[in-house]
């Protein structure tokens, strides 16, 4: 089925390497002529991928599909377990990507909670295309945190996002989230550059003398490799 590119869906560019090079990429934005600031402070994200019985989102990402789906839960702060936050189902087509959110409440704390009745909970609080797509992608796979620093040129035309001291947690046959359980932290990082459809010229010019590499990168599926030992 074809699927209609939305006008808001934005194109991103990610870089790895490892936490060493971080000061060097600090320096970078610091002294770029676009004129990066801090429009947010650091905070930690926080996510829950779901994926179906087979797999089949992790299969899409090793593939390099060019349309995948991602079913994902969302929240920000220190809380290890679910709290209030988002549903999203992020959508990539090409080199275009765009989200779908929705808000999601919770207990103060769900921990102590089972898988299933906090999906539960997130299930009767979405409309019925979210519900449809978490009923395909049933499954808890893994928690990741990680700490996310957050840029944007002067001119507000190219975002860009650091993230950095990644843990992921195996949710695979838990009956109760794993948030005491941490796989080996493989000690890299994530450059996110994000930017409008009509900007591809411009974040070319802003790109030039970045000190990291274009690289295809996907935190779920590095985080799926990880539990398996890959």
């Amino acid at each position: 089925m074809r699927v209609q590119i939305p006008d808001d869906a934005r194109l991103e560019i990610k870089f790895v390497a490892y936490e060493t090079e971080m000061p060097e990429l600090m320096r970078w934005l610091r002294l770029h002529p676009a004129r990066f600031d801090v429009p947010y402070p650091p905070r930690r994200v926080n996510n829950i991928y779901f994926d179906g019985h087979e797999y089949f989102a992790y299969a899409e990402n090793l593939s390099g599909a060019s349309n995948r789906t991602k079913v994902r839960y969302r929240w920000y702060g220190q809380q290890d377990y679910p709290v209030d936050g988002a549903m999203e189902i992020k959508c990539k087509r090409n080199r275009f990507s765009w989200k779908q959110n929705f808000p999601i409440t919770l207990p103060s704390s769900t921990e102590g909670e089972s898988w299933r009745l906090v999906r539960r909970m997130m299930l009767d609080q979405v409309p019925s295309d979210c519900t449809r797509l978490m009923d395909a992608y049933p499954l808890p796979v893994i928690i990741n945190r990680y700490y996310r620093h957050y840029y944007v040129t002067g001119d507000g035309r190219v975002r860009a996002t650091i993230d950095s001291r990644q843990v992921v947690f195996d949710q695979r046959y838990k009956p109760l989230p794993n948030v005491r359980h941490p796989m080996p932290d493989p000690g890299t990082m994530v450059m996110e550059l994000k930017f409008d459809r009509g900007e591809q010229a411009y974040a070319a010019q802003v790109l030039q003398g970045l000190p990291l590499r274009v690289s295809r990168h996907s935190k779920y599926m590095m985080g799926v490799q990880s539990v398996y030992g890959y």
